[in-house]
């Protein structure tokens, strides 16, 4: 599955933030600041909780290479 399909979840989180952008752009235009402030908060929360979600990611694929690391010294030879 394409990750960036409507169907997969970053597909879905992009579609969701292209809707609130629009929203708010929209809501400035029309003067109504109070909701597009609001707005950028939740645009916000969105852009953390998916830096978080591609942290923890590479965390985790940095920690299993490390951790597949032979660290045992080699026996001395003859």
């Amino acid at each position: 599955m394409n990750l960036l399909s409507p169907t997969g979840p970053l597909g879905l989180a992009v579609m969701f933030l292209r809707t609130r952008v629009d929203r708010a752009g929209a809501a400035g235009r029309r003067g109504d600041l109070g909701a597009s402030a609001i707005e950028w908060v939740v645009i916000t929360a969105m852009l953390v909780l998916i830096a978080g979600g591609v942290f923890t990611i590479l965390w985790n694929k940095i920690q299993a290479t490390a951790n597949g690391i032979n660290t045992t010294p080699a026996a001395p030879g003859p």
